[in-house]
């Protein structure tokens, strides 16, 4: 069974979307790099405010100009609004020409475990990190489960674990610690 809502921003609208709209799923993982995970997975929320919608046809056929001038309305919607302007059109536009513009059909129609993680590597701005917290929610928090799902789960933490406000702050304290059992690792 699937999530109603993803509690990845503290805005119940803004998580409720993310759980009902691939785009808005896919978009904020595109966002949630070098910014706070709240504002990254909060962006999709803002950005169909912003654009009177969410389709990834009408996004990809937009002007660059354009679509960079709606990331930078304040507040911007990314710390690098023309970056991730073109990144989340470049999205769009794999959407539209790879998937018909179902941003679903990426996880709904993949045979098994391995093809999804194929399928979400081939998007702009997924590394390693990316997908494999991608795969824990699409599996954990809304019910995916092709054959050989198992087989491309993460086993370490990732937003897949997060079911409520409480986990987002504790997965959020987790990450400060990493980060800064790394940093003090580079710097020792």
């Amino acid at each position: 069974m699937a999530d109603e809502r993803l509690s990845f921003t503290g805005n119940e609208e803004a998580d409720r979307l993310l759980a009902e709209e691939p785009l808005a799923l896919l978009i904020g993982f595109v966002l949630d790099q070098q910014i706070p995970l709240t504002r990254a997975f909060a962006g999709p929320h803002e950005l169909q405010r912003r654009l009177g919608h969410l389709d990834a046809r009408r996004i990809s056929e937009m002007d660059t100009d354009e679509l960079e001038a709606v990331f930078r309305e304040k507040p911007t919607l990314h710390r690098f609004p023309s970056s991730m302007a073109k990144r989340t059109a470049d999205l769009c536009s794999i959407v539209v020409d790879s998937y018909d513009g179902d941003a679903g059909s990426i996880w709904r129609d993949a045979a098994t475990g391995p093809e999804l993680r194929d399928r979400i590597d081939a998007l702009p701005g997924f590394g390693r990190m990316k997908i494999s917290s991608l795969l824990a929610v699409l599996s954990k928090r809304l019910g995916v489960s092709p054959p050989g799902m198992n087989k491309v789960l993460p086993t370490h933490p990732t937003v897949g674990d997060i079911d409520s406000p409480e986990s987002l702050k504790a997965y959020q304290a987790h990450k400060r610690a990493m980060k800064l059992k790394a940093r003090s690792e580079r710097e020792g």
